[in-house]
């Protein structure tokens, strides 16, 4: 994860990554992850990648910040409080570049594979005429084909974030520790809907020393709703 890079903007549809730090201190871009499905986030093939689903998020986080994705509390899954995944962004792509790139050719989705090819989040092209493609991917219709509630929403943001340096915890992950909870007042895991964007860089750097000592990183548990499936 590159501390410095460049940034160029070529023509559409094959807009170059961005992989330049922001002049600005990190972020920390705290939500409940509702599904934890593999598909947003995805952990796979080395990298995890938000591409489709919050566009708030996807819009704003810079190269440098973190996500932080936490579990529900709602009483289907009662798991508020616990871990699904932190990534520190590394690079943001539109979905021409996204699509088009040899590095994330695996996460185009095979809905008759298996769990891990399913979830695939790289759905998004432009067609012919210059409208949008999806392919048959989580956010299509129920019979494969586009769904145009989907389509708007996570194309009205162009933008990938993707990160080299994450934790995916799933359905195993741990709970958010008290010092953690409660850093001078903050606490690091959203509630609800929606999203906490943090700036408080002492406790961003409390919260990555806390996942830099786990046992491991990159994809390390299966999601919550693959029902303890390996994949």
């Amino acid at each position: 994860m590159g501390k410095s890079g460049w940034h160029a903007e070529p023509d559409d549809p094959y807009q170059a990554p961005s992989m330049l730090v922001s002049a600005r201190q990190p972020r920390l871009h705290s939500y409940v992850v509702r599904y934890d499905s593999g598909f947003a986030p995805n952990p796979f093939y080395g990298y995890c990648t938000l591409a489709t689903c919050k566009p708030d998020i996807r819009k704003t986080a810079q190269v440098g910040d973190w996500l932080v994705g936490c579990a529900s509390a709602s009483r289907q899954v009662r798991r508020g409080g616990r871990l699904v995944y932190a990534m520190r962004v590394s690079e943001t792509l539109c979905f021409g570049a996204y699509w088009g790139d040899p590095r994330f050719q695996r996460k185009k989705p095979i809905r008759n594979g298996s769990f891990k090819q399913s979830c695939g989040d790289n759905i998004y092209f432009r067609e012919s005429a210059g409208n949008w493609g999806q392919l048959d991917s989580f956010h299509s219709q129920a019979d494969g084909s586009p769904n145009p509630k989907h389509i708007a929403r996570d194309t009205g943001t162009d933008r990938v974030l993707v990160g080299t340096e994450y934790y995916y915890c799933g359905g195993h992950g741990p709970l958010l520790p008290t010092h953690l909870r409660n850093f001078q007042g903050v606490d690091i895991c959203h509630n609800g809907r929606g999203r906490s964007a943090i700036d408080n860089q002492e406790l961003i750097v409390a919260f990555a020393a806390w996942c830099r000592s786990f046992d491991g990183a990159g994809y390390l548990a299966a999601p919550w709703d693959w029902g303890g499936a390996s994949g």
